[in-house]
């Protein structure tokens, strides 16, 4: 790993610390300063440090490798968002008022449609690497993962590509949807679907191809 990497590693210990200062602050000198500054660590500063990376390391789709002299923008990207996934609850929130986690998302650089529904429970790998149609509808347990990781000889091979999903899609219940993976307008996928990398569900046959 670079030192880049390593550095960014503990980007999410780093935001998990200043949350627990934000917090006693609050508790010990509860005012608006202190309830912004908490909202700030969880939700302003990832936001900046990703786009800062971006600035000097912009995720491109495609295969890299995890290990080596290289440094890899994915890793950066990827442990940025990561407390998201450790903590979902942090995005569960903006969930449950309307309109509020699309706005999140296109806040990551993804491209999110009017009207689209999320459930409660979800969990998005690359926020960056989504393309998501007017009025699309995501069912309970879903997972979107805009890559994929496979050893390959002494290295990790990763391979990042955007989701994209048409209009008037519905995803039911419990989908996986990997790197690559194409939904086209108005396409119901049944519940438990789990497409690959690259594949395109069909919705003429109601099949993966």
């Amino acid at each position: 790993m670079t030192w880049l990497s390593v550095i960014l590693s503990f980007f999410p210990t780093l935001v998990m610390l200043l949350g627990v200062v934000s917090f006693v602050w609050l508790c010990i000198e509860p005012s608006i300063f202190s309830a912004v500054a908490l909202l700030a660590v969880f939700y302003v500063l990832p936001l900046l440090v990703y786009w800062l990376h971006h600035l000097f390391y912009p995720l491109k789709e495609g295969i890299s490798y995890l290990e080596g002299k290289n440094y890899a923008p994915w890793w950066g990207t990827h442990q940025i968002q990561l407390i998201y996934i450790a903590f979902p609850a942090l995005e569960t929130i903006l969930r449950l008022i309307p309109g509020l986690f699309s706005l999140w998302l296109r806040l990551w650089g993804a491209k999110v449609g009017q009207g689209v529904y999320w459930t409660s429970r979800l969990e998005i790998g690359d926020r960056s690497l989504l393309e998501i149609g007017d009025r699309v509808v995501f069912g309970h347990g879903i997972g979107i993962y805009s890559h994929a990781v496979k050893p390959k000889k002494d290295n990790l091979m990763l391979y990042a590509k955007r989701v994209k999903i048409g209009d008037g899609a519905f995803i039911s219940a419990g989908c996986r949807l990997g790197p690559g993976v194409e939904i086209p307008a108005g396409a119901y996928v049944p519940v438990t679907t789990d497409l690959y990398p690259n594949q395109k569900w069909d919705e003429d046959t109601g099949t993966r191809r």
